[in-house]
């Protein structure tokens, strides 16, 4: 049977995947956003531990064809570790499609093309990164221990050995003084980056916000939800990467949206303009945003 350290958490493009918890919490857990994995203390599962749980979960679902390594960050895993996990996942499920994960900027540039590489030819097909901005000052402030230069750099590396990318960014990070900047820095990011798969997730930090407050320095005032909104648009109207399938229909957003861009662009866009110009119609009400 499978054991898991809870919480657990998922991309929801992962919800029929089966989870494998390669590791316990984050490896850089310092995100000031993030509440996660707090509860946690970071550690690689044992093999013979992980290993037995593969061999349980094959009697129960022979059939998986996707699997999700958890917890926050399983690619800091060594290239060695992470190709016996993948080998003998591959052994075991016969028909395994594709394996998934979560990675920091400090995972991406850990490794080299040539380890990614070899990683993907062993089934390991995307990788969720969170950006969350491409503002460099923002990015210190949040600890989240990557300047935009450093992100970009390891997200050509995982292009460049053939991963695709699943970014998501943050709207309501920088708050009302920042917010305008924000979008548009982290625009400018994503065009470098021109990831396949992109997600718009709105800050909720619940109990947490006096801390986040705290910590952000003043002046700092948290968006509502017209300047949550307004963010989304001003960071699409910015956007000119092509091929992007681009998602804001995470549980947390006041605007469902979906497209790829550039091909939708004005249509998310107009489709924002209706949204803004009546939000009592078109918002979603705040007991829909329950996480």
């Amino acid at each position: 049977m499978l054991f898991y350290d809870e919480p657990v958490f998922r991309p929801p493009s992962e919800a029929s995947s089966l989870i494998l918890q390669a590791t316990i919490g984050c490896s850089h857990n310092r995100c000031r956003f993030c509440y996660m994995y707090k509860t946690k203390r970071f550690h690689p599962k044992p093999w013979e531990d992980l290993k037995a749980e593969i061999d349980d979960a094959v009697i129960a679902w022979p059939q998986t064809r996707r699997i999700f390594l958890a917890d926050g960050d399983s690619f800091v895993l060594s290239t060695g570790r992470l190709e016996r996990i993948l080998d003998y996942l591959s052994q075991s499920f016969v028909n395994l499609q594709r394996v998934t994960a979560y990675a920091t900027p400090q995972n991406l540039l850990s490794k080299s093309i040539e380890e990614m590489e070899r990683l993907r030819q062993k089934k390991l097909r995307i990788l969720y990164f969170g950006v969350e901005t491409g503002h460099p000052e923002l990015l210190k402030r949040i600890e989240k221990g990557a300047t935009p230069d450093e992100m970009a750099e390891g997200c050509r590396r995982a292009h460049a050995a053939g991963l695709k990318l699943s970014i998501t960014v943050l709207l309501g990070l920088a708050g009302k003084e920042g917010s305008l900047c924000h979008a548009r820095s982290t625009a400018d990011l994503l065009n470098r980056i021109r990831p396949r798969y992109l997600s718009a997730l709105t800050l909720m930090l619940g109990p947490h916000e006096d801390s986040y407050r705290e910590q952000m320095g003043t002046p700092f005032t948290f968006n509502t939800a017209i300047d949550n909104v307004r963010e989304l648009r001003e960071m699409i109207a910015c956007l000119e990467t092509d091929e992007c399938i681009f998602r804001s229909n995470h549980a947390s957003n006041y605007v469902p949206l979906k497209g790829t861009l550039l091909g939708d662009k004005y249509r998310l866009i107009a489709g924002i303009d209706r949204a803004l110009e009546l939000p009592e119609a078109f918002f979603r009400s705040e007991w829909m945003r329950g996480l």
